[in-house]
């Protein structure tokens, strides 16, 4: 790393940059207008004025960095105040002077440099205004053109203060010994590069210098027979006439604001005065002492500078509200640009919170897949902190193994062409949590375009409850509440499939259809809950007599239905087992101290592959061939 030279006018540097008054002091609207006008015409991240001390480089206006200061043997700055115009670093890793700078291989990266000079009246450099940037960068002329200009605003601050603070080093001099200097106050009052005027009480004017009078348009003689009133631009004697009261009641001991003057040729020229008091002798007011610097030049660049910034956010920012007419006052832009920021961090700050608060997980990826927002919602539903997850693959983190391959490419198809599936719509998707476990979600993915870039933004719900009592309503929409049987809707759709597999092997399937013989007795005799205990053991003898192929339906009532499917032995296979259940539904049940005792009269039909018998059919003829053994004296077994 290449240390910084030392200019060879340091010292005298260094005294001036003291006396200025500008080290450690508060942030100030003149400087940090224009640190914001750099960072939003050139599209840098960072934009600072920057003080030289002898040490240290220390920000007077600082945007996109929160250190106040830099040893000086870091600073950029410290070899930019060598140039006379601006110095330009394209990408600082390629710049032997900087590659390895801490400030350049730590925090904040700094890749782009662009500074220039700011100088005294006398043309020492006390600092710089600098754009960074964290990504290579070359400026355009026009680019370089407007940090100059820029540049010379403030330069322009500083030498005004320069001028007042040598005037009223001056004039508190000349005060304590105004005898013995009276020729030299007398040659500073005419050269002086800015108007100076001694002025009545009641506004006449008492002493002029030749430079306020180049700057109004009126000879000596004709600017003492005016008042600073007379020539005032209207709209800004009030303001002036309010400050001068609070000087002349001791609340202030000056004050400072600009204002315009009506040339002699009727235009109005802008200034910038600062107003002081010179009491007598005996306590009386004297006269005020008017510092007034012709500032219409710069005026006229910031008219141009707002004009220029006004064009570039239309562009920038499409449809968005006007901006102010490019000839309001620099305050009155200040007020705005400074609302805008309040209003954007108070929709910040609410934005957050809601996301913060919400019910669902908010998770907010960049282009490459890699987490960059992780709210509260989303710790609670998978499992990892905002910690551990902002900066990891979304991927590798909430989506299951088995879809992490579509997700990639579904991605990178979306940045190549723009063609996507899933996005700006509801979708129910699987998500990994930390434990390993998975949920349904509900998810609704946006992408957004951001200054060349693509974030996808998410919204996860965890509909877990949903669907389990999705679950349990289709349960119970398809089974029998009494025996936890399927019932007669899903029998007619067993029945289809059971076909189909049936055509497909080349194997009999058998439908049987049972009523119980004597229940209509149990429920005279013993009470409904009796005959519910009935069809309950029935349905329980049933399910433990078949195979887990076979399936086992309560119809209606005390009809039940069963589905017996790969029957290799064809209707004798159905026939046995049908016997089977004759017997076991004969068994006594017991409730509580009392027994029942029920048979069942047992109908069965054979589907044989490749007939075109319909599911209707076959229950109908099942329960034909039931009622058949009911007639033939019940407890038996018939077949059609």
């Amino acid at each position: 790393m290449t240390q910084p030279p030392i200019p060879p006018d340091e010292t005298e540097r260094l005294h001036l940059l003291h006396a200025l008054e500008l080290l450690d002091t508060e942030a100030e609207p003149a400087f940090d207008l224009i640190t914001r006008l750099v960072s939003q015409i050139l599209h840098v991240p960072i934009a600072l004025v920057s003080l030289v001390d002898e040490n240290r480089q220390w920000f007077k206006s600082r945007v996109g960095l929160d250190a106040t200061e830099t040893p000086r043997e870091f600073a950029f700055c410290a070899h930019s105040i060598m140039n006379s115009g601006p110095m330009l670093v394209q990408d600082a890793t390629q710049d032997e002077r900087f590659a390895d700078n801490p400030l350049v291989t730590g925090q904040p990266n700094i890749r782009f440099y662009a500074g220039m000079p700011i100088r005294s009246a006398g043309g020492l450099a006390l600092g710089t205004l600098c754009a960074i940037d964290s990504k290579p960068r070359v400026l355009t002329p026009d680019e370089v053109g407007i940090l100059i200009a820029l540049a010379d605003l403030i330069n322009k601050e500083v030498q005004m203060r320069e001028t007042v603070l040598l005037t009223r080093s001056q004039m508190n001099y000349s005060q304590k010994k105004i005898q013995a200097i009276e020729a030299r106050f007398r040659t500073v009052f005419e050269r002086a590069g800015v108007g100076i005027a001694l002025v009545a009480p009641d506004g006449g004017w008492i002493s002029v210098n030749e430079a306020l009078c180049q700057i109004v348009g009126y000879s000596r003689a004709e600017l003492l027979q005016l008042t600073f009133q007379g020539i005032t631009y209207p709209d800004d004697l009030e303001g002036d006439l309010s400050l001068l009261q609070q000087l002349v009641a001791d609340k202030i001991d000056r004050y400072q604001l600009e204002k315009r003057y009506i040339c002699k040729n009727g235009n109005p020229v802008w200034v910038q005065l600062v107003v002081t008091k010179h009491m007598g002798q005996t306590g009386e007011l004297d006269y005020f002492v008017s510092i007034i610097k012709d500032i219409q030049a710069r005026k006229e660049a910031e008219e141009s500078l707002a004009a220029l910034r006004y064009s570039l956010e239309e562009r920038v920012l499409a449809r968005t509200q006007d901006l102010r007419a490019a000839n309001e006052m620099l305050s009155s832009a200040m007020a705005q640009q400074l609302y805008s920021e309040q209003a954007l961090r108070k929709r910040e700050a609410e934005l957050s919170m809601v996301i913060e608060n919400a019910n669902d997980a908010y998770v907010c990826t960049d282009q490459a897949g890699v987490i960059i927002e992780w709210n509260n919602q989303a710790e609670q539903t998978f499992g990892w902190s905002a910690s551990e997850a902002i900066g990891c693959p979304l991927d590798e983190l909430i989506i299951p193994l088995d879809m992490r391959e579509a997700h990639r490419a579904g991605m990178k198809r979306y940045l190549v062409s723009g063609e996507h599936k899933v996005l700006n719509q509801r979708l129910e998707l699987t998500a990994l949590r930390r434990d390993g476990s998975v949920l349904p979600a509900e998810v609704r993915i946006r992408a957004l375009h951001l200054d060349g870039q693509v974030i996808f933004s998410a919204f996860l719900h965890d509909i877990t409850v949903r669907k389990q009592i999705e679950s349990e309503r289709d349960h119970e929409a398809r089974h029998d509440a009494l025996t936890g049987l399927p019932n007669r809707r899903t029998l007619f759709e067993l029945i289809p499939q059971a076909i189909a597999r049936a055509n497909r092997h080349c194997v009999p399937l058998a439908i049987v259809f049972l009523d119980l013989d004597g229940f209509k007795a149990v429920n005279d005799t013993l009470g409904h809950e009796a005959g519910d205990a009935v069809l309950c053991a029935t349905a329980q003898r049933l399910r433990e007599s078949v195979r887990d192929t076979d399936t086992v339906v309560r119809l209606a009532g005390d009809e039940f239905t069963l589905i017996l499917e790969g029957l290799n032995g064809g209707i004798l296979d159905a026939y046995v087992l049908a016997e089977k259940l004759l017997l076991c539904i004969q068994e006594p049940i017991l409730f509580g101290e009392s027994t029942a005792h029920v048979s069942a009269s047992i109908g069965i039909t054979l589907y044989s592959p490749g007939t075109e018998k319909t599911p209707d059919q076959l229950v109908n003829t099942a329960d034909a061939a039931m009622y058949e053994a009911k007639r033939a004296g019940k407890s038996r077994v018939c077949v059609q």
